[in-house]
């Protein structure tokens, strides 16, 4: 089986390249259109593409997983044994300050390396994979997390020692997942002074510090270039690094800021996918996102919006409402996405979400069990932002109290099956193998019609236009052989796993994907567009060939 595979995907590369002749010339030529003869071309320019690697499928497949909160970033009402009595305060500083002045540096070191050590045992990574079938970690952490150099100047100083071996445990945290085939997420939680008021940012001062602190901002970007370097230099699995966890609401500068993070990373790894927070407010995020990710602006990272989305918080009114309420999230994308040569490319993931809702709200259930509504909430959301992000994360994994964890827990919500993992990532390795052959017989067949519908409906409505359509037969190809890539990685072996390997992935970040294969290709000019719809074609026709 895996032969087969392998050859399948020598199908696949050979597709990708039959066209490209030695002197990396286009792939279709306008004499070659078939159906499409007698149109001009006004450009004939596109460069040689790769087939996907699995560093391209860990970072732009469907990113559905957990949150791995207060393991770096202490938060006291989820890691209560991390605060000795006395503590003043809920947050990690508090923390580390109680133990150090109780059991000295030593006595401290050794039960933060516990915690630290025990975050991911092997019984987590394989009921992670082989049960909950994630994709995806999303890790808090904070800057004092990065060794003593990095907490000078902030109130972490007095406690910087403590931190000396914590980026060791965080790479070793996120090796153990990519072993486990399972992508992590770097969220930096915890900003100097912090990015909001919260304890999760790492003290109890009830302030936003960071923002219009010089010296923090400058801090925050030497963090983010000290983490780009290390994931340029080896760190496997890394999907993609967050600047900022919850942003305080319309906050002056802050989009500023983002640019002098962006231009920080990218000169160091321009590959690698950014994530920001949306501060609350997703339709301007959306358009920042959308002018930063253009098709022209080649060398620069794919920035991608963190939003969260809670109703522990406010009343909605009932839990039927509640469940309603889902379907009415993330429409501020609606009509945003879909089109990046025109509009650029906008991709949201869902960064933290539950199956909490307070207790005013569950007593207006009418009747109705809370565990049958807890049930439709978990669905409903998963549902939804399936359908209409690129991932998302539930908060979360780990709490001292996880037999109690209820709509705060993954895996009780797992295990409940009040959520559950796409489909697609429950399928046997048989079934992802028959799939794949069923796909590879379409797809020449699918390629034709789609081709030649194409042409047809253009020469009708604009009888006599000049047309690049080997631009669309370009993008169809790339759109349904990436995808059977993708798709057959995990069967394939390219992605590790704990024990057999099942799953099937698809292209959750499309529009991001979209938008690197355009840039890939150095598709431009009046015609790019041909590209971008063939493509997605491509890319529906082959889903609808395997079936998901």
């Amino acid at each position: 089986m895996d032969k087969f595979l392998n050859k399948a995907r020598g199908k696949i590369t050979e597709q990708l390249n039959k066209h490209i002749p030695g002197d990396g010339q286009p792939f279709f030529r306008p004499d070659q259109e078939g159906s499409a003869a007698g149109q001009t071309a006004i450009s004939t320019s596109c460069n040689p593409l790769q087939p996907p690697t699995a560093e391209d499928c860990f970072r732009y497949r469907y990113q559905y997983g957990t949150n791995l909160g207060s393991i770096f970033v202490l938060e006291k009402w989820l890691s209560g044994s991390m605060f000795p009595e006395g503590a003043e305060g809920t947050a990690e500083l508090a923390a580390a300050t109680a133990q150090l002045k109780q059991k000295g540096l030593s006595g401290a070191v050794q039960a933060f390396e516990n915690h630290w050590r025990t975050a991911l045992i092997d019984e987590d990574l394989d009921w992670l994979a082989n049960v909950a079938h994630c994709a995806t970690i999303r890790l808090p952490i904070g800057f004092w997390d990065l060794g003593p150099e990095f907490c000078k100047g902030t109130p972490f100083a007095n406690v910087a020692q403590v931190y000396t071996s914590a980026w060791a445990f965080i790479k070793n945290t996120v090796a153990r997942c990519h072993e486990s085939g399972i992508g992590v997420l770097i969220d930096v939680h915890g900003l100097p002074g912090g990015a909001n008021e919260n304890e999760h940012s790492g003290t109890n001062s009830g302030k936003a510090e960071l923002w219009g602190n010089r010296a923090y901002l400058e801090l925050s970007i030497r963090c983010f270039e000290f983490i780009a370097t290390e994931v340029r230099n080896g760190m496997r699995g890394v999907i993609g690094l967050q600047l900022c966890n919850e942003a305080e609401r319309n906050i002056p500068g802050m989009y500023k800021w983002y640019d002098r993070c962006l231009q920080a990373v990218q000169r160091i790894d321009a590959t690698m996918p950014i994530y920001i927070s949306d501060a609350w407010d997703l339709p301007p995020c959306i358009e920042y996102c959308k002018r930063k990710n253009v098709a022209a602006a080649l060398n620069s990272n794919p920035v991608f919006i963190d939003t969260h989305l809670y109703w522990a918080f406010h009343d909605p009114g009932s839990p039927q409402h509640a469940i309603q309420d889902v379907s009415n999230k993330l429409r501020a994308l609606d009509g945003k996405d879909g089109n990046v040569i025109d509009g650029g490319a906008v991709q949201a993931f869902v960064g933290e979400y539950s199956c909490v809702l307070n207790e005013d709200t569950w007593s207006k259930s009418g009747g109705e069990t809370r565990e049958h509504l807890e049930t439709g909430f978990g669905r409903a959301q998963v549902h939804r932002y399936v359908e209409r992000s690129g991932g998302c994360t539930f908060w979360t994994y780990k709490m001292d109290w996880m037999q109690w964890a209820g709509g705060w827990g993954f895996r009780s919500q797992t295990d409940a099956g009040n959520i559950s993992c796409p489909a697609n990532l429950k399928l046997s390795h048989d079934d992802v193998h028959s799939r794949l052959s069923r796909a590879l017989v379409d797809r020449n067949g699918k390629l034709e019609s789609a081709f030649n519908s194409h042409v047809t409906y253009w020469s009708q409505t604009s009888p006599g236009q000049a047309f690049e359509h080997w631009r669309y037969r370009i993008g169809y190809e790339h759109g349904f052989d990436d995808l059977t890539v993708f798709f057959g990685m995990r069967a394939n072996g390219q992605i590790p796993s704990r024990g057999p390997p099942t799953g099937g992935d698809l292209i959750g970040c499309l529009d991001m994907w979209v938008l690197k294969r355009i840039r890939d290709t150095g598709t431009a000019g009046p015609f790019a567009w041909l590209y971008e719809q063939g493509f997605r074609k491509g890319y529906e026709d082959c889903r609808q060939s395997l079936g998901v």
